[in-house]
């Protein structure tokens, strides 16, 4: 399995989560990227058997291009 990433809520201190899946990407530089103020944690091979959903499948993430053209953000 490839690394994958999370981010960690602020206030929950949890991995954030969409419809009970872990949110996780491959790439550590992108998540910061996209989220700088976020914690963003490597996650654990602990996560195999969890319910997770790669970021680019969130609805909110549709028009985000991955991955990452930089210059896609002015």
């Amino acid at each position: 399995m490839k690394e994958k990433y999370g981010i960690v809520g602020g206030t929950s201190g949890q991995l954030l989560t969409y419809r009970g899946a872990a949110l996780v990407h491959d790439s550590r530089a992108e998540l910061e990227f996209l989220f700088p103020s976020a914690r963003v944690v490597r996650l654990s091979r602990g996560l195999v058997g969890q319910p997770w959903m790669k970021l680019k499948d969130h609805p909110q993430m549709a028009a985000v291009r991955f991955p990452l053209r930089r210059e896609d953000f002015p």
